[in-house]
């Protein structure tokens, strides 16, 4: 299922949404000046000495070819074998580590790990924002991408694999929409077999089926391996239905919330 579009619209104009979708649109397009070819040479000795082999590889090495684009992700990820050793391990980076917990936010691993996670935060973020105020929501974004981080390097503490991406923040967004606007329709795209559908469906229910599938999917997935973080997501997502009680405005309601205890 694709999200398309909602239908609610925001009273105010959502700056820190469009901030957020534009730093990390112009950062992607600086990875992309940075040639993927393998030119470089990278001494990764001192990996060894904290348990961790580089890029995960099935035998020790020493010395390995790699682009600088990836040396960019390596430099500027979260690795959170490297953050928890307290070391910075080549590539270097003249800032201190604690940098990579927000600059691992930004960075994404390609075109479609954008535009995915952007189009996301354009269709459910404004309304987020718009509960929350500027200010606010953009502390409730951060502090919901570092909540991901932290799950996912609870349940993978010695990976030499780079976190990156602003899925886990994106996710606490999702978890707000979902607490906040659980009733609102969103246009979805839905492929059956050949054919696809566009049907407008509650937030609930597209947000339920998404939360569902990040739990199966980080419970069947081996979690010191790449790919998607998906711990990350849930941690995000747990995270953000938790702080919207504290980020939103007074007048706006938790509209779940309220709903489920008029049930009992």
């Amino acid at each position: 299922m694709i999200p398309l579009r909602d239908y609610r619209q925001s009273r105010t104009f959502p700056v820190i949404t469009v901030a957020l979708i534009i730093i990390n649109l112009l950062l992607f397009s600086y990875q992309l000046t940075h040639s993927s070819r393998e030119t470089l040479t990278l001494d990764v000795s001192s990996w060894h000495d904290y348990g961790m082999n580089f890029a995960d590889m099935s035998r020790p090495v020493s010395f390995v070819r790699i682009s600088p684009r990836d040396t960019f992700v390596f430099a500027y990820g979260f690795i959170p074998g490297e953050f928890l050793s307290g070391k910075d391990l080549p590539p270097t980076i003249a800032l201190p580590l604690l940098i990579t917990l927000f600059s691992s936010m930004f960075i994404h691993g390609g075109l479609l790990h954008l535009l995915g996670n952007m189009l996301y935060l354009w269709i459910f973020g404004d309304n987020v924002e718009d509960a929350m105020g500027h200010g606010r929501f953009l502390v409730f974004y951060l502090l919901c991408g570092l909540i991901a981080t932290a799950a996912q390097t609870a349940i993978s503490s010695h990976s030499p694999i780079p976190q990156i991406g602003a899925s886990g923040a994106i996710a606490g967004v999702l978890a707000a929409y979902f607490m906040l606007f659980p009733y609102s329709r969103v246009l979805t795209l839905i492929p059956i077999f050949f054919f696809v559908r566009l049907i407008a469906i509650p937030a609930v229910f597209l947000l339920g089926v998404w939360f569902l599938f990040q739990v199966v999917s980080g419970a069947t997935t081996t979690a010191a391996g790449g790919g998607v973080a998906f711990f990350a997501h849930i941690g995000g997502f747990l995270a953000g239905g938790l702080l919207v009680f504290i980020f939103r405005r007074r007048s706006v309601p938790v509209t779940l919330w309220q709903s489920i205890r008029r049930r009992f």
